[in-house]
């Protein structure tokens, strides 16, 4: 894997780090639950950058004796724990804005509040930047959860301005803890999204069909076999796994049935880089395992259909 995933990792932290600290004067100095709740935000997305950080590093490590398939897996539990950090921020927010809004309190010097989330804005659209750089050429889920925390932030920081001005300069009383428990369930809402990608690495889901019908249509590009079956795909952090058969006329030896494999295999490993390509040979006619229901039939036809 690229080093690319781990310096985006490194570069959340230091902005985590960062804005942290700007925000806790800014809290402290306002008493606004909407800062507070980006505060809070914050912080979790240190501790998680850090999870990040980990599991991308250890993602990185190469198969081993006891990982033959490698560790890619890391990245899906540290999008996981992630998920759990942005709940747990979510409900606080939630229940802060709910006490404030009973309360009437009003925020303070909002000045120094609007301040800060506009250089919050700021650095974290440099930072988002850079990670949609890393995820396009990694492919990592670790860094696409640990976006969507600084992707939020946009929203919770023009938030907190939004609140501010209207609850401390136009006078709106209520607008700060009504925003607060907006970003809650925004929070929320991007949790569950990425809960949803993570589970589906540690599941083993297939690969979008978008991306198994361009597999097999630079598979069909290839001479010297008939047909290719049985493609089952998945993905593991960074690293795409892909098995399937193929009929190979059975007239055809055992060396010339091993050179078409091998240039299948270089082709596709071109064309899918990280992929790691499993291929078994079966002569035409032959059907493994008929009754079995997951068993699929000739992927070229499908792909050759108008």
């Amino acid at each position: 894997m690229s080093a690319t995933p781990t310096r985006a990792a490194i570069a959340s932290v230091a902005a985590a780090m960062l804005l942290g600290a700007l925000k806790g004067y800014a809290a402290w100095t306002t008493g606004s639950v909407a800062m507070l709740a980006s505060l809070a935000d914050s912080l979790l997305d240190l501790v998680a950058s850090l999870v990040t950080l980990a599991g991308v590093r250890i993602a990185a490590q190469p198969a081993d004796a006891n990982h033959r398939f490698g560790h890619g897996k890391a990245e899906a539990l540290a999008a996981l724990f992630q998920v759990m950090l942005i709940s747990v921020s979510a409900t606080f927010i939630a229940v802060r804005a709910v006490e404030r809004f009973a309360s009437g309190e009003l925020a303070a010097a909002p000045e120094a509040g609007i301040i800060v989330s506009l250089i919050a804005i700021g650095v974290t659209l440099a930072l988002t930047a850079y990670q949609s750089r890393a995820i396009a050429a990694s492919g990592s889920i670790a860094i696409r959860t640990d976006r969507l925390h600084y992707q939020s932030d946009l929203l919770l920081n023009s938030g907190v301005i939004a609140a501010l001005v209207l609850e401390s300069i136009v006078g709106l009383r209520g607008a700060d803890p009504v925003f607060g428990i907006g970003i809650a369930l925004w929070l929320l809402w991007g949790a569950w999204h990425a809960a949803s990608d993570a589970m589906a690495q540690l599941m083993d889901r297939e690969w979008p069909e978008e991306k198994r019908r361009a597999f097999v249509a630079v598979a069909a590009q290839m001479p010297g076999f008939d047909s290719l079956h049985d493609l089952r795909t998945r993905t593991s952090g960074s690293h795409d796994f892909a098995q399937f058969h193929v009929h190979i006329p059975g007239t055809m030896s055992v060396a010339q049935a091993h050179d078409v494999v091998e240039a299948l295999e270089h082709r596709l490993a071109a064309e899918f880089p990280g992929t790691e390509i499993l291929i078994h040979v079966d002569p035409v006619g032959q059907v493994d395992r008929p009754d079995d229901p997951l068993r699929e039939t000739d992927e070229l036809g499908q792909i050759k259909e108008p």
